[in-house]
């Protein structure tokens, strides 16, 4: 009798079938209705390259970051103890039916980076923890441990007595404390001193009550700060400024912190300069809202500090070297160049230091970010160079099956740069890894393995997945995108002659190597060249801001739910107005940020629940239903509208309401009617603002800046975040802005723009010191038939010549 031995591998496994394990190669997405997203459902490959197009608003971020990232991230965090959760920023489920197939998921979005003026390239990239830690190794004079490197880490030096219990007996001991920092005491490691003009901040013929503060925000007589030195008994508040004695003067401007009462209210005296030091200078100029930012550079007046020449280190810190070399000469080389000296640096106590140090600064070369410095403040970046930064930390990452997401990572590229982008992102994948890329460039979309495409339109027309597949098929698809996968700008036949020229003359800002150039007026001027050749440092840095120049920068706007479109473009005001003349009662009524809130959610429409380390929950408000507005505000009418109504029109809907008949507005028309013009017709006027997308954001500051009374219009990319087919819209809105007797001078890399242009100013020929230098001053058809730079082979190549 024979025994046969029983195995124990499953029949499909011996039968050749795949294993069990290996079944799950589909991200699988049921259901999915954040922000606009309609009920949608999709399968997108693991280990593949997978790009998502559409017009701007049609869900793409919605699906990509809020959806799939979001869920994969809370998973994660649910993963560590509930103390631990306690810490983390709470995140809500995704509103979605079944989310599988999901992997770790790291996000590499636009956001700009920190606005902390002590913030630099080589803080966030963690370099110069490894450089810090590198010299107090190896520099001479030995100063102390990193943190003497350190200009973000004061000095400190204290003693005393403490109190030791031990047991049941208790006793006195005398302690000293001291740790060696690398902060300059001058400019408290941030390089620059200001200078604050008095002048600004009051109008000293008056007298605090007479509101002699011309601070923004500081003029109201109810405002706790006003009230704090009118009541505060260092000053007469009736006496005019100028007329302060000496002790009076000092107490008002310099006074030491000190405890107050004003009407009964516990508040912290200190005088008017260390109050706005603290106030307005402990930011970054580059985050601040642009009538505060408008102040600042009208009160104060920012220099090198004398102390320690604008490296932000004490004295200490900048003698101590490794060779001849300065932790400050470091950090102020570009990176390529403090690459190769940091290879040349050979002792084997600190070389796994070394290396780690290697593998990051070749990793910046390697994404095109060569040109930086260390001491680059992240304020400065673009929204590309922001993003690069981000993904030098995942480039050397030994990671694998892991979600990479990406955000237009070719946003601010040169189409020089581009193909370096793609190699990088097929090298993420090539590693094992899905990577998922929101991304409108046709050279990008050329590399996915799979396309997948919403819209049809964007808003609420939107949410929906139009195509899936393969590029080919997007090509063949009669889907927008599609349609304007291959649109191509053509040159212009003839162009407009200029109208005067704006001289710029030695101009030497960041790498500008003493550059003279006329810009003309009366014409699109377009200014281009590779990343860190020197444009933004050419338009921003040096060209003369008389009373006429408006600028719209990559600056983010900023705004809580509370903000929306109507509140930020200003429209909400004329609004409000023709509902108070109407209906013969107060304009505070129609704000849901004032008077007219409906009180159980102070207007904000929801009532949040806070549930500790689980996501807080948002309830629509019962008494307000949602509207915002207490029930009394809604039964004043204009047009036949209440206010809520109102504010959940689109864009388009509204422009026709306010353009004639009884709601005629014509102050309210003017607003959406740029809005229009922009293209952000499907937008509602009370959606709030942080559920727009990158582009419609840059698109609204646009409609906004539209109305402002200048001659000349600086635009830094207005094409991004914008779909093919919207650039054709923006096109016409330059020429628009042209006809009307506008200059209109645009930083852009997009060829249709520069197709597009009358003369357009090429920098270059490389970037950081190798940029600096303008490289061709011309017409598209010159740059195009001379081919003497990197920007004129491209454009030729893209308008087929």
């Amino acid at each position: 009798m024979s025994t046969s031995k029983r195995s124990d591998t499953p029949a499909e496994t011996r039968a050749g079938a795949p294993h069990a394990a290996d079944r799950h190669d589909m991200i699988r997405v049921h259901g999915a209705r954040v922000n606009n997203l309609k009920d949608l459902s999709i399968e997108i490959p693991k280990r593949r390259l997978t790009v998502f197009t559409g017009v701007s608003g049609s869900g793409k971020s919605s699906l990509v970051f809020d959806t799939i990232a979001a869920e994969s991230q809370r998973l994660i965090n649910e993963t560590y103890s509930a103390f631990l959760q306690g810490f983390m920023p709470t995140l809500a489920r995704p509103e979605v039916d079944v989310l599988d197939g999901l992997t770790t998921a790291i996000s590499v979005d636009q956001q700009r980076m920190g606005g902390d003026p002590r913030s630099t390239v080589g803080t966030v990239t963690d370099a110069n923890a490894m450089l810090r830690i590198l010299f107090s190794r190896l520099a001479e004079p030995h100063i102390g441990p990193p943190s003497a490197y350190s200009f973000n880490t004061a000095s400190v030096k204290a003693s005393g007595a403490i109190t030791v219990q031990r047991g049941d007996r208790t006793r006195a001991e005398k302690a000293t404390f001291e740790r060696t920092g690398g902060m300059c005491t001058r400019c408290e490691g941030r390089g620059k001193v200001s200078d604050i003009d008095l002048t600004q901040l009051y109008d000293d013929s008056k007298s605090l009550s007479e509101g002699a503060f011309t601070i923004p925000g500081w003029k109201s007589d109810s405002q706790w700060t006003v009230q704090m030195y009118a009541q505060s008994g260092f000053v007469d508040p009736d006496k005019p400024i100028r007329r302060y004695t000496e002790k009076e003067m000092h107490a008002f401007l310099y006074g030491e912190p000190t405890k107050i009462k004003v009407n009964g209210i516990n508040l912290t005296y200190e005088g008017l300069i260390p109050k706005i030091q603290k106030s307005f200078l402990s930011k970054d100029k580059e985050a601040m809202q642009p009538h505060i930012r408008a102040f600042v550079e009208r009160a104060v007046t920012f220099a090198t500090c004398p102390e320690c020449d604008g490296t932000r280190l004490s004295e200490g810190a900048r003698s101590s070297r490794i060779g001849k070399v300065s932790i400050a000469d470091a950090c102020a080389r570009e990176i390529r160049d403090l690459a190769a000296w940091v290879r040349d640096l050979d002792e084997p106590s600190v070389a796994p230091l070394l290396t780690a140090l290697r593998q990051t600064l070749d990793s910046f070369v390697e994404i095109g970010l060569g040109y930086l410095s260390l001491d680059r403040p992240v304020g400065t970046l673009s929204g590309g160079e922001a993003q690069r930064v981000k993904m030098i930390r995942h480039l050397g990452s030994s990671l694998t099956d892991v979600t990479y997401v990406f955000d237009e990572p070719t946003i601010g590229l040169h189409p020089h740069d581009i193909q370096r982008m793609n190699d990088l992102l097929l090298r993420l994948r090539d590693k094992g890894n899905t990577v998922l890329v929101v991304e409108h460039k046709p050279e990008a979309i050329a590399i996915a393995d799979h396309v997948v495409d919403l819209g049809p339109g964007a808003g609420t027309a939107g949410g929906t997945v139009c195509f899936e597949g393969t590029l080919e098929g997007l090509r063949a698809s009669d889907t927008v995108t599609g349609r304007h996968l291959d649109d191509r700008a053509a040159l212009k036949e003839s162009v407009r002659e200029p109208a005067g020229t704006l001289a710029i003359r030695g101009a030497t800002t960041n790498n500008l190597r003493d550059v003279d150039v006329d810009i003309p007026l009366g014409v699109l001027c377009v200014v281009t060249g590779v990343a860190g050749s020197g444009k933004s440092s050419l338009i921003h840095g040096s060209v003369p801001a008389p009373e006429g120049v408006v600028s719209v920068d990559q600056s983010p706007i900023r705004g809580s739910r509370r903000s929306n479109p109507a509140t930020y473009t200003g429209l909400l005001e004329p609004i409000r107005k023709a509902f108070a003349k109407a209906n013969g009662v107060k304009p505070a009524l129609f704000s849901a940020n004032s008077e007219g809130a409906c009180p159980a959610c102070n207007g904000a429409g929801v009532v949040y629940v806070d549930l500790g380390m689980m996501a807080g929950v948002d309830t629509p408000c019962e008494d307000c239903e949602g509207k915002r507005f207490q029930p009394s505000v809604l039964e004043y009418r204009f047009g036949g509208r209440d206010i809520s109504e109102v504010l959940s029109m689109s864009v388009t809907e509204a422009e026709a309401f306010f353009r004639g008949g009884e709601a005629a507005t014509p102050a309210a028309h003017r607003v959406l009617q740029r809005m229009a013009d922009v293209g952000l017709g499907y937008l509602t006027l009370g959606q709030p603002l942080t559920t727009l997308s990158g582009g419609e954001r840059q698109r609204l500051k646009l409609a906004t800046h539209m109305g402002d009374k200048g001659g000349v219009y600086v635009l830094d990319e207005p094409t991004t975040g914008l779909h093919l087919a919207d650039v054709e819209q923006l096109l016409g809105l330059l020429d628009r802005l042209v006809d009307s007797g506008k200059s209109v001078v645009v930083i852009e890399h997009h060829q249709a723009v520069m197709a597009h242009a009358d003369w357009i100013i090429d920098l270059g020929p490389g970037a950081g010191h190798d940029g600096g230098r303008i490289v061709f001053e011309g017409t598209p058809a010159d740059l195009v038939a001379a081919r003497s730079t990197l920007t004129g082979e491209h454009l030729a190549a893209y308008v087929g010549a």
